[in-house]
């Protein structure tokens, strides 16, 4: 043999030993699955890589969604030189060599260079900014891959040399269509197994996958590996192989029919009903069947200011970190911070004082409460509108005790009405407090005090 065909033999050896959902990764654009928003047929970025016109660029997006793919798919379309590095192992001298190589190939050929740096937030800013001179001068192309939020983890310089495309997560169907791949493919995939997957392992592989394809192909592999094949030679991927491959029980949960509703209505009575015990099962549940957390945290802010309001002002506060670490991290790092606040918004006290008001004046309005300002509370930027009265007879609230006046703030026909009634529940019972002061002040005014 020559050594051409060593090497040759030796890169066919090492497709074959990688795991399946490396293997499995496409070549081109038609056989790309996901991001239609992006890689559909006239879109600025298909079309981008087709006129191999590549702008340097930030994929963002969860685990498995296709960003590293990408990124080969466009290194098979162009006729740059492509130069992958890992942020976990590359350091500032494997940057400068590739800028250096870089710099001597466009002098000699004039061939661009493609700089992919997979997990760029792993990089310190030292690192970045190793790199940022040559991206802004056009000596290398960036192409950077994350999971977080580029506008905490990429420096301010680089990314507004970039542009950040989100990537979104795949979709069932989507998942669906690369499952079924890998299972006919004899040479990259694992046809020669004769694999095939009863319904309810392939639901609960889809499922339990968390929207990352590399997950589900790799479980995949373990699960046809781990299946004896039958007298036909054929192997059946039952439930119980995929529950044991992923380490996952599968959860009887339906994301779109009527359990969707169910389960986030019985969290959101045991969240009111003040138990934390069926709260956090509740939010187990949905997480462990496949519920986008986005979701849950969206229905704990609701909740936040429907069934706790004033009675907890911090349980808001509390709801959207949670939304932010749902978002920030994703599954399966965000399930104890929905968990915390499940049990937080439990154990709060609780008041719908803030959601009854707004109905009352949501009706208010409805019923043609849209009268005008009170002139006395309107705004004079000009001496014509004070002319006019706008503003006219207005008192500054700080010049008073208690920093507190009565003057008319609703319209003629709302005069008198009663929207907010504050409970007797957690800090609402201040507020209670405070409006009894008030009224006290009103029966019984204090002189304005001099200033």
């Amino acid at each position: 043999m020559s050594m051409d065909m060593f090497e040759k033999h030796a890169e066919q050896q090492q497709i074959q030993s990688a795991p399946l959902a490396t293997r499995m990764r496409p070549k081109d654009l038609n056989e790309y699955v996901g991001q239609e928003h992006l890689m559909a047929k006239g879109r600025v970025l298909r079309r981008a890589i087709e006129a191999d016109r590549i702008p340097s660029m930030i994929f963002w997006g969860p685990p498995g969604c296709g960003k590293t793919t990408l990124a080969n798919v466009i290194a098979n379309s162009t006729g740059a030189v492509f130069a992958p590095v890992s942020a976990v192992s590359a350091t500032v001298a494997d940057l400068r060599r590739i800028v250096g190589q870089a710099q001597e190939r466009h002098k000699v050929r004039g061939q661009r260079t493609i700089l992919f740096i997979d997990e760029i937030h792993r990089f310190s800013k030292t690192q970045q900014d190793a790199v940022l001179p040559y991206v802004e001068d056009g000596t290398v192309t960036l192409i950077g891959a994350t999971t977080e939020n580029p506008s905490f983890e990429v420096t301010s310089p680089l990314l507004s040399r970039s542009r950040v495309i989100p990537l979104k997560p795949l979709t069932p169907d989507e998942l669906q269509v690369l499952i079924l791949r890998a299972l006919k493919d004899k040479f990259l995939g694992i046809g020669e197994l004769k694999a095939e997957l009863a319904p309810d392992a392939l639901q609960h592989l889809i499922g339990a996958s968390n929207n990352d394809a590399r997950m589900s192909l790799n479980t995949l592999e373990i699960a046809a590996l781990s299946t004896t094949p039958g007298a036909d030679g054929k192997r059946l991927i039952t439930l119980n192989t995929i529950e044991d491959a992923m380490q996952k029980r599968a959860v009887q949960y339906d994301r779109a029919g009527d359990q969707h509703y169910d389960l986030i209505s019985a969290l959101h009575k045991s969240m009111r009903d003040s138990d934390p015990d069926a709260s956090i099962y509740w939010v187990a549940m949905m997480l462990e069947g496949g519920e986008d957390p986005l979701y849950i945290a969206r229905r704990m802010i609701r909740f936040a200011s429907e069934d706790i309001g004033m009675a907890d002002p911090q349980a808001l506060v509390i709801a959207m970190a949670a939304q932010q670490a749902a978002h920030f991290v994703g599954m399966p790092e965000c399930n104890l911070a929905l968990a915390q606040a499940a049990v937080y918004l439990a154990t709060a006290p609780k008041s719908n004082s803030l959601y009854t008001a707004y109905n009352k004046v949501q009706e208010a309005i409805r019923q043609g409460a849209s009268e005008s300002v009170p002139m006395g509370i309107r705004n004079a930027p000009t001496q014509l509108m004070k002319d006019m009265g706008y503003g006219k007879g207005y008192k500054y609230a700080h010049d008073y005790p208690d920093h507190k006046v009565d003057q008319q703030h609703l319209p003629e026909g709302q005069q008198g009405q009663k929207f907010y009634n504050p409970g007797i529940q957690g800090y609402e019972n201040e507020i209670w407090n405070r409006y009894k002061q008030w009224q006290t002040h009103k029966e019984n005014p204090p002189e304005k005090p001099g200033k």
